[in-house]
């Protein structure tokens, strides 16, 4: 069952302005350190980037608390499986209000999807509770 729903849209360049103004202060704030390797890999570095702050800004909605109530920028991290299928770790604040949102016998599932066309990078986060048996 579906248990959150989250989505965000957010335009590169406003990336783009707050590396250049804040540089490591900003991704030490706001992204995980396996965010900024990926990211700071790329071509196109600000997109990479804003595709995960738009999965966070997405996962956070999903989590039904925005970034607020002991839900932090840090606590949401984009990884990729094996296949390169990207999900989100949460811990933390996030990992105890996922917790919180999970029905007993039931573990989570994030689904995410990024995408970017400059100058626009959107995110969709879904969560989902699985019986814990069918896992």
């Amino acid at each position: 069952m579906i248990i959150g729903l989250g989505s965000d849209l957010i335009d590169i360049r406003r990336i783009e302005r707050s590396l250049e103004r804040y540089g490591e202060r900003f991704t030490e704030r706001v992204f995980t350190e396996i965010e900024q390797a990926k990211s700071d890999r790329r071509r196109n570095r600000a997109a990479s980037y804003a595709k995960r702050f738009a999965a966070k800004e997405a996962c956070s909605k999903a989590l039904g608390t925005g970034l607020s109530n002991g839900v932090y920028w840090r606590d949401m991290g984009v990884v990729n499986d094996r296949f390169g299928k990207p999900t989100m770790k949460l811990t933390n604040g996030a990992a105890k209000r996922l917790a919180e949102m999970m029905p007993n016998g039931y573990e989570p599932h994030i689904h995410v999807t990024i995408t970017d066309d400059h100058p626009l990078a959107q995110a969709f986060v879904v969560i989902e509770a699985l019986p814990a048996a069918k896992r």
